[in-house]
């Protein structure tokens, strides 16, 4: 990300307003400045919005038993509130691969999100009672249904950084062996898979080799029919250690492809933990067990360029 040519205050340090005169009668409410917070900092060297010049992503959700969501969410959001989709919670991984350019150049970034949906504790009356078809459809419209990140891993040193700092995101190292459909590749390609691996910061500040297998998950959608699926933008959620919590949302310009799935194509969907007694995987194991997913959704940016085949030209005569 390029430099930012200001940088706000922080929530504990923002300077208060005194209270405006409440509105006489017939007169319009404005609500006094000090009773409205302020935005949360943006460190330098970084900007926002961050634009995304490309983004490749498949998500994976589960429905699932209630009971150690609320606890993990707990534990690492206590302002939040697992969304009740008839009785079950929500637990969503995503892939993304996505591509950058900065005035200087260019970067390739690959992470895993393991969220929770969730919404706000203080807000739990406004999101309708929506099931989780229609959640996965884009039908909550107040856009509290979002996702509290429980682990980000990822393999670029400066995203890491701008995830924890722009967004309280939990966020630390990690390697990844992925295959994704792609007009690079064979044709009529459906099929996904991803191994995330340890990793840790090197010296030099980059993120470092990959180490063992934390776990893996695949999805085969041929012969799935996608549905296109206007669910953006995403309310990411973070927490920071003193400001609280706090909301980024993230706008995908173009309709994700969502294959439901039920009984008959839920096996289409995998997923393997590898090391349990890790952070991640045991909270994969703990959560997600042997659930069958209940949904796909995938996002592919268009290609922008195709350079062709070359051909002889003949010499002259």
């Amino acid at each position: 990300m390029s430099p930012s040519p200001s940088v706000s205050p922080s929530p504990r340090t923002a300077p208060t307003t005194p209270p405006a005169p409440r509105a006489g009668a017939g007169e319009p409410f404005a609500p006094a400045r000090a009773e409205r917070p302020p935005l949360p900092p943006v460190p330098a060297p970084y900007r926002l919005p961050f634009h995304y010049g490309a983004l490749h992503i498949v998500g994976l959700d589960y429905l699932v038993a209630p009971g150690p969501v609320r606890d993990l969410l707990a534990e690492h959001h206590p302002d939040l509130a697992a969304a009740d989709f008839d009785g079950r919670a929500c637990v969503s991984l995503n892939y993304q691969l996505y591509f950058a350019q900065y005035p200087t150049g260019g970067g390739i970034t690959q992470e895993v999100e393991v969220n929770i949906v969730a919404h706000p504790a203080a807000a739990a009356g406004r999101p309708a009672a929506i099931g989780y078809g229609e959640y996965a459809r884009g039908v909550d419209q107040t856009k509290l249904l979002g996702i509290a990140r429980i682990h980000v891993l990822c393999d670029n040193a400066l995203a890491i950084d701008a995830g924890r700092r722009l967004y309280a995101e939990p966020k630390y190292p990690g390697r990844f062996e992925s295959v994704m459909p792609s007009p690079n590749g064979p044709a009529g390609g459906t099929a996904w898979s991803v191994v995330a691996r340890q990793a840790a910061l090197g010296g030099d500040g980059t993120v470092g080799p990959a180490g063992r297998a934390l776990f893996s998950f695949s999805a085969d959608l041929a012969g799935l029919t996608p549905e296109p699926v206007h669910s953006a933008p995403v309310t990411g959620y973070g927490t920071d250690p003193v400001a609280g919590l706090l909301a980024g949302p993230m706008n995908v310009h173009q309709p994700y492809q969502y294959h439901e799935l039920d009984d008959s194509t839920a096996s289409r969907v995998t997923l393997a933990v590898a090391d349990r007694a890790g952070g991640v995987g045991r909270d994969l194991a703990t959560l997600v067990g042997d659930a069958p997913a209940a949904g796909v959704w995938t996002y592919q940016s268009a290609p922008v360029a195709a350079h062709h085949r070359a051909y002889y030209v003949p010499s002259k005569a």
